[in-house]
């Protein structure tokens, strides 16, 4: 289908255009870079990557060499030839379609409310209670503290993004104070009492830590097209977002690789727990200040929690509007992609990922342990990977958009030609499927075995989990398609959209 030539994955609809009237500009290259570091800096996995001593902080080198920065090159292209509002489900529409595209965004969006109200708010939770004051698991206090987490991280998206972009921006420089002086602590601790660095041996790749360790280094490094879910409220897409992906990428790396190498040199990997293994590692080297030791890691606890609300609220003003665009572009309901003409936000996306975060939070807090809670964890874990199984759409676009739209100006290129562009898109694509293929079957090549089912979750079978897992995915589908039928009427009123380069 076309109109007067034009091919319909590059039409728009009537209901986008009327929408898109309330987007103002408030999206500077200076909010790009902090709104950046929040998607990509996420505080809640420093630890886990510490838990595996010198290997985490190996493979987050080898990483982010060899996905990070073509993953860079790939945003740099796209955000500044097609920055129009949406971003990848824009990409993914002008690629592959809006079917594909429209099935694709539910899978990007609905596992941010998920992982806001299982994870992040109960992360949340635990910090206020081991550093200000003891929170009972299931009392008052502890839904009061997880239901302002998700509510103050919904009403953030739904200001203004003149104003709510101040939450990002914020949030990145407690990431920047935090673990600057994490990073200072720990060389006067150094220097005081040694460091625990691990041997030559510690340092050598291994398979097992490979499997273990790729698929949430990729998880961790993800997020550099977050911004261009806003491009039509961005100042100068064409030059800015090149320009503050390759600023990003380098204090990214930084902000990420510091604080890993610093608690692998100063606590044994046998000691760091999890999640809260960073402010574990703080809490050591932080004896350095002596009797202002107790304030300084209230200090740390208070910038901690604030990364961990402007990273809720980065993902879900991108995720947010990403689904928006989506639903005003046809494949969804068209209430959902509604705009507000007071703050151009949409609101009304904005509150379905309250109330599902709401829902998962109250459901994680009163399940506790027992069979249901395993399995409810382990449903939690699969929708996560969902963040991973979209991009298995979004990076071959690349390799799409350069053959079907080369007439389009592109401020950016991929250097080397479609050389360079096969390669970023074949690089990514790989790094996605093989992060979505061991969170799906976990234990994969491991022990010499092609499934090993001791990395599954306590408790739960081979067979459980993978039913677990299509259950879920074919379900979400099930929700796409329902989706794209309720679009019909919004995806018949087709018309020019002044925004894509027609050749």
């Amino acid at each position: 289908m076309s109109i007067e030539g034009i091919e319909t994955v590059d039409l728009t609809t009537e209901a986008a255009l009327e929408e898109k009237k309330k987007l103002r500009k408030h999206f500077g290259r200076f909010d790009i870079f902090f709104f950046l570091l929040c998607t990509i800096v996420g505080v809640d996995t420093i630890g886990q990557m510490a838990s595996s001593g010198a290997q985490g902080f190996l493979w987050l080198i080898f990483m982010c060499v060899f996905f990070f920065i073509p993953y860079g090159l790939f945003t740099a292209e796209l955000g500044s030839a097609f920055p129009e509002e949406g971003g990848a489900y824009i990409w993914t529409r002008m690629a592959w379609g809006r079917k594909v595209a429209g099935m694709n965004s539910i899978f990007y969006w609905f596992s941010n409310p998920v992982w806001i109200g299982a994870t992040l708010s109960l992360l949340a939770i635990q910090t206020v209670s081991d550093y200000f004051f003891n929170i009972e698991a299931g009392s008052f206090w502890s839904y009061g503290v997880g239901l302002i987490y998700i509510w103050f991280s919904v009403w953030s998206a739904v200001l203004s993004f003149g104003i709510g972009k101040w939450i990002p921006t914020i949030g990145a420089f407690c990431r920047i104070i935090m673990i600057g002086t994490f990073a200072i602590a720990t060389v006067i601790y150094g220097a005081k009492n040694g460091l625990n660095f691990p041997s030559a041996g510690d340092w050598k790749p291994t398979w097992p830590a490979f499997i273990a360790l790729v698929p949430l280094v990729f998880y961790n490094l993800v997020g550099f097209e977050m911004p261009s879910s806003a491009g039509d409220e961005m100042k100068n897409p064409q030059r800015d977002v090149p320009f503050t992906i390759m600023r990003a990428m380098i204090t990214s790396i930084l902000l990420y690789g510091l604080p890993v190498l610093a608690i692998v040199c100063v606590v044994p990997s046998d000691q760091i727990q999890g999640v809260s293994g960073f402010l574990d590692a703080v809490a050591t080297v932080f004896t350095v200040f002596g009797s202002a030791a107790g304030f300084m890691m209230k200090l740390m606890a208070f910038t901690f929690i604030m990364a961990l609300v402007s990273s809720g609220s980065a993902w879900l003003m991108g995720a947010d509007r990403t689904e928006a665009i989506a639903s005003i572009d046809g494949t969804g309901p068209r209430w959902l992609g509604q705009f507000s003409g007071k703050f151009g936000t949409p609101v009304n996306v904005n509150v379905a990922s309250g109330v599902v975060s709401t829902i998962v939070f109250v459901i994680a807090s009163k399940l506790g342990d027992g069979n249901a809670s395993t399995s409810f964890n382990v449903m939690i874990g699969i929708v996560l990977l969902f963040t991973n199984l979209s991009y298995l759409v979004i990076f071959p676009a690349i390799i799409k958009l350069r053959k079907s739209h080369g007439h389009a100006e592109r401020p950016y290129k991929i250097p080397g030609g479609m050389k360079g562009v096969w390669a970023v898109g074949i690089i990514t694509t790989f790094w996605s499927a093989f992060a979505s293929l061991t969170g799906m079957f976990p234990g994969l090549l491991s022990n010499g075995q092609l499934l090993d089912d001791s990395a599954l979750p306590d408790g739960v079978s081979r067979v459980q989990f993978t039913s677990y897992v299509f259950t879920a995915i074919g379900v979400t589908l099930l929700v796409g398609v329902i989706f794209y039928y309720l679009g019909r009427e919004t995806r018949a009123k087709l018309v020019v959209d002044p925004e894509v380069p027609v050749e």
